[in-house]
């Protein structure tokens, strides 16, 4: 049982490289979601969104339930390893955010990722004072704080900033822009 749950908060070891594990982590969340939602295409964006919706909520829940465990098997108080809680917060980032095809989809994951990464780094109010809470949700819920100032920052600017950028020849983004 020990090994399924180090795989669980590493992210299959993601967690355990040694240089900037949560960037790491973040960046696995982003291919996870462009290995299901590239393939759906922009017409099937809302059956993506239902996945990441699905996988922001189970990494959430699997995060915080595992929170305890974590820090007695690493001995820290967050533990860099536990990459579990970047994965949620990088899916939440990447929640409901237009896309119109494939190109402005890889658009969209890396610009999601990289502010996802300034948030998280940065920790906005409330993010820094939630990591005070106890185990697992101290170490999970300041990651989905710094992802909803990734989303709105995301959703401003592919909806109102520049909505041009995701429009393919033909093609209207999914999401109203």
């Amino acid at each position: 049982m020990t090994v399924i749950k180090r795989l669980l908060v590493t992210v299959f070891g993601l967690g355990l490289m040694p240089i900037a594990p949560g960037t790491w982590g973040s960046f696995g969340a982003a291919l996870i979601f462009l290995a299901y939602a590239y393939p759906l295409g922009a017409d099937q964006a809302g059956t993506a969104w239902l996945v990441t919706a699905i996988l922001v909520i189970a990494g959430s829940v699997v995060g915080v339930a595992l929170g305890k465990w974590a820090v007695r098997h690493f001995l820290m108080k967050d533990p860099s390893p536990f990459v579990l809680d970047e994965a949620a917060g990088m899916w939440l980032a990447l929640l409901w955010i237009p896309y119109a095809g494939p190109l402005s989809l890889i658009i969209v994951a890396v610009s999601q990722f990289l502010l996802f990464r300034i948030a998280d780094i940065v920790k906005p109010f409330p993010s820094r004072q939630s990591e005070a809470l106890p185990f697992g949700w101290g170490i999970v819920v300041d990651d989905l704080f710094a992802a909803v100032y990734a989303n709105l920052i995301g959703q401003a600017i592919f909806r109102i900033l520049v909505p041009w950028l995701l429009h393919g020849p033909g093609q209207t983004p999914v999401g109203g822009v």
